[in-house]
């Protein structure tokens, strides 16, 4: 049997020279390679007590509503802004070239509740920091982070700090 480092593919040298991007995709395309990543992301929360998952479009909806529905848990996503349709409340965070906004229904976690936090992949951090900022917001207390992969040459980690944050598979460089 593969193991799950071997379904993702690795593209020497983009999206610029010297960097090698980490394809989820082709984890997705294989009905093996998917049902490993969904199976050894549920490993790392099945004993937790928790709520609810919380997951950015549009990769952490992909693994995080699969946690969900198998651990029987609600789903909350995290969209750009203007993509929600009821209130919301948003949060800016730093790109690496430039700023993005990011919102979530005002009503969707309710004060007290242990939240999940999924996605596919930390690289510098920003995007998960501004959603345990909403989580917070809004009341809820994050209790895990979780990764399919890890770049842990981006020093994600260090803007989360103070979480409990895994990821499945972890590359040394960016």
């Amino acid at each position: 049997m593969k193991n799950l480092e071997s379904y993702v593919r690795s593209i020497p040298d983009f999206p610029e020279p010297g960097i090698i991007f980490r394809d989820v995709t082709s984890v997705l395309q294989d009905k093996d390679g998917l049902k490993m990543a969904i199976d050894s992301m549920q490993e790392l929360i099945k004993d937790l007590d928790f709520d609810v998952i919380v997951g950015p479009e549009s990769r952490g909806f992909i693994f995080g509503v699969p946690l969900a529905y198998n651990l029987n848990k609600a789903f909350i996503p995290v969209r750009k802004k203007g993509k929600l349709p009821c209130e919301t409340i948003s949060m800016d965070y730093d790109l690496e070239y430039g700023k993005a906004t990011i919102e979530v229904h005002k009503d969707a976690i309710k004060p007290g509740q242990k939240v999940v936090i999924v996605d596919d992949l930390i690289a510098t951090g920003g995007t998960i920091e501004a959603i345990t900022k909403l989580v917070e917001m809004l009341g809820g207390e994050v209790v895990k982070i979780i990764f399919l992969m890890e770049l842990k040459g981006l020093k994600g980690r260090e803007k989360l700090s103070g979480f409990d944050v895994e990821a499945v598979i972890q590359y040394e460089g960016k």
